[in-house]
């Protein structure tokens, strides 16, 4: 089996599953109690907050344990716009956002709160001077993701974060469920940057889990009210096992990174360059450092995502109509609409993404099946 679906879940490691169990059978009190089983809890709760706070290299208090990317892309933006709105509601983000981003907008949009959706380029990119231009007096926040989920394009974050550094009083929220121990740390720890969205389930943590990063100093409404949890921001028993498991997960993401990474850049350029000697392919994803090294979009003329996806999956190959989140309902990859890419190619799109456990090998027998199906389409087209 040759999984290449990885920016839609990853399979948990077997030691963060060791960790996760462990936890469940001996730490198991809740850290809100205030005998000795509550303590091992809290304390627990707590080194694992240190653990993720120094391998993001920022202050424990500065991390808030989520459910995942999505509660964290919600909690951001909501919690940014129901603090600041009396002081202004205007909000920019960019036309290629995750649907966490982009369904938080348009509920806010119900509530009075005005949007600019940025335009991209052809690659999928927003321009920093067109943020520089989206600003108004009542702007509050800017929410632009580090790496997009469908294609790979890496955002200009740094170049963001120096126009807002004249505008300190607007909120910086960066999506970086994608992003995450992908080689671009330096991007999303800019010191601009407010807050950032992270995923458990993305880098072989459990599922249900995340966590939020937000700067010292800056003040959110609570999305989960409850018990008085994170600071009394979020309300809910802790979920310590994942949580452990989670930090674990991230410490060993982390380790030898630059090694990982360039291992599944050399996996995508296997791919890549196999693929785009095929006159009716398209692709959409750079073998560059321009783009993530992680994820590979591409289309074949005339054939649609979802037949491409299955037609892999009889060979025990497994890929993605874009992204997951969206693929069920049939819906255009919002990405390449976006890029005003024609809908006859962009219903074709595929997407490949990668992660450390991948192999040459695995990318060389991605090839050969795929030269067996291209001659497959191209009978039934002609």
């Amino acid at each position: 089996m040759i999984y290449f679906d990885n920016s839609a879940t990853t399979k948990m490691d077997p030691s963060v599953l060791q960790t996760y169990d462990a936890v469940c059978q001996n730490i198991w009190g809740n850290s809100s109690s205030l005998h000795s089983w509550g303590e091992k809890a809290f304390n627990l709760l707590e080194q694992s907050r240190k653990q993720i706070a120094d391998l993001m290299d920022c202050y424990p208090d500065e991390i808030y344990f989520t459910s995942g990317g999505t509660e964290s892309d919600n909690w951001a933006i909501k919690g940014t716009a129901m603090e600041k709105r009396p002081y202004g509601k205007h909000i920019i983000t960019s036309s290629v956002e995750h649907a966490a981003v982009m369904n938080s907008m348009k509920h806010l949009e119900k509530m009075g709160f005005d949007v600019t959706y940025l335009p991209v380029d052809d690659e999928g990119r927003v321009s920093p001077e067109d943020v520089r231009k989206a600003i108004r007096k009542d702007t509050i926040l800017v929410s632009i993701m580090a790496i997009n989920n469908e294609i790979g394009t890496i955002q200009p974050i740094e170049e963001i974060a120096e126009i807002l550094n004249d505008y300190p009083k607007i909120h910086f929220h960066v999506d970086s469920v994608q992003a995450i121990g992908k080689g671009v740390e330096k991007l999303i720890r800019n010191p601009r940057v407010d807050f950032l969205a992270f995923s458990g389930h993305k880098f072989h943590a459990p599922r249900g889990t995340g966590f939020m990063y937000k700067k010292r100093g800056r003040m959110v409404q609570p999305l989960i009210d409850g018990g008085g949890q994170e600071k009394n921001l979020r309300g809910g028993t802790e979920n310590l096992p994942a949580i452990a498991g989670m930090a674990k997960a991230l410490r060993l993401l982390m380790e030898d990174e630059d090694q990982k990474v360039a291992h599944q850049r050399a996996i995508k350029d296997r791919i890549y360059q196999h693929i785009s000697q095929f006159d009716k392919v398209h692709i959409f994803s750079k073998n560059d450092e321009t783009f993530a090294p992680h994820i590979l979009c591409f289309t074949i003329d005339g054939v649609r995502g979802e037949s491409i996806v299955h037609a892999f999956e009889k060979y025990n190959i497994y890929i993605s109509t874009t992204s997951a989140c969206s693929s069920k309902k049939g819906d255009i990859a919002g990405t390449l609409a976006a890029m005003k890419v024609p809908e006859k190619i962009a219903t074709s799109a595929v997407r490949v993404s990668l992660d450390e456990h991948n192999t040459l090998e695995e990318a060389d027998e991605f090839n050969r099946v795929f030269d067996k199906l291209y001659e497959e389409f191209k009978m039934i087209n002609s």
